[in-house]
């Protein structure tokens, strides 16, 4: 019989059963009660479920593939043609205004998987607004779009395994000018530009006859994804949840401080922002990673991505000559054209890299601009 190992880390359990291909986890995922009981239940184990492909190094970009799943309230949950195998649910607890669920989950993590595989993409984050500030008046919250691009980008940064953010910006993201967006690219060096909007901020009054009257509150929000290299729009998604609105319909509220983030409405916000970074990964994290020439000399040349995007010394790469040109109606069509130059990364530094031309007697025909892509090993 397999002998498990039970390990103590943190709030994750981990049962490592022999073969080491699969491994099955015990975690605890947690949730506040607003709704129902049964919508804290499905986001307890989706955030059991997160923790696990975190720690197991698995495709974040699968979890979507499951989610729907989560939906139904059962003991077991069984899939094929992912990572996650099974989940057991053993045990639901309340305490506190918040449910606690455990739950045992099987894992067959794979080396093949494309954040593994590829360098992080850049993404260039534009500033999210209000749509309608007149919305933002209950509470004064009119700050919200700006706390909500901070909430975005640390998701980004920190949750996310397939990319990078390459800064954010002000300047207002206009898909009927792709032209200039693919110049706002280049100048953050991202390969994708991500904006949005909060569209709804509304609020209802639930009236009690014999206690305090209660206020939900609307969070809405469209998230549109660019392409850096052409301007063409690649993904428009809108998001919407409502939670309990706990403060005074009098008060001035400070959307930048813990006591808004902790309450019930602000982490329906940070759900919309997870959900984002998500929705990201499942579209972005098999596209193939496109680093870029940005300098030539020798035979050595400088591209702009680095350690912070993965990059590791020994790392080959291919090299295509960037032939994109503009169509009669004005829109960048990217082309790329494969070479036979291969390099090798030299030196490594946070946001660019050296690497060594193979086939110097071709490199005089490689220009800043070209593109490379990483050579995955068999």
């Amino acid at each position: 019989m397999i002998k498990k190992i039970l390990l103590t880390l943190s709030s994750i359990w981990l049962l490592l059963a022999l073969p080491a291909s699969a491994a099955w986890y015990e975690v605890t995922g947690s949730a506040v009660v607003l709704q129902s009981e049964s919508q804290a239940r499905q986001t307890a184990l989706e955030d059991a479920v997160l923790q696990v492909i975190r720690y197991a190094g698995a495709d974040l970009s699968s979890f979507n593939r499951v989610k729907p799943y989560l939906k139904n309230k059962q003991d077991h949950y069984q899939f094929s043609g992912s990572e996650l195998r099974q989940i057991t649910v053993t045990k639901t607890r309340k305490k506190s205004g918040s449910l606690y669920l455990t739950a045992q989950i099987e894992v067959f993590p794979s080396a093949r998987t494309c954040h593994k595989v590829q360098y992080k993409k850049g993404l260039l984050l534009g500033e999210f607004d209000i749509r309608s500030p007149q919305h933002a008046s209950l509470g004064g919250i009119y700050q919200l779009g700006d706390n909500f691009t901070s909430v975005l980008k640390r998701q980004l940064e920190t949750r996310s395994q397939s990319f990078v953010v390459s800064g954010t910006t002000r300047v207002q993201i206009n898909p009927g000018y792709p032209s200039q967006m693919v110049m706002l690219a280049e100048d953050h060096d991202a390969q994708y530009i991500i904006s949005g909007q909060i569209t709804d901020l509304t609020s209802t009054l639930d009236q009690k006859l014999l206690r305090s009257d209660t206020i939900n509150r609307q969070f809405a929000a469209e998230l549109q994804l660019m392409d850096g290299k052409t301007g063409e729009v690649l993904m428009q998604n809108q998001y919407r949840e409502v939670a309990n609105w706990p403060f005074s319909r009098t008060s001035q509220v400070d959307t930048g401080s813990a006591r808004f983030w902790q309450s019930a409405y602000g982490q329906a916000v940070q759900r919309v922002s997870q959900n984002m970074m998500l929705d990201l990964e499942s579209t972005l994290a098999c596209r193939t990673n496109l680093p870029e020439v940005v300098r030539h000399y020798g035979n050595t040349i400088h591209i702009n991505q680095g350690r912070k995007h993965g990059v590791k010394q020994g790392d080959q790469l291919a090299l295509w000559h960037s032939a994109g040109f503009i169509d009669q109606n004005g829109i960048p069509r990217n082309r790329m054209v494969q070479t036979d130059i291969t390099l090798v990364v030299d030196r490594i530094y946070e946001k660019s890299a050296e690497l060594s031309i193979e086939q110097p007697e071709l490199a005089s025909s490689i220009q800043p601009g070209d593109l490379l892509t990483k050579q995955i090993e068999d």
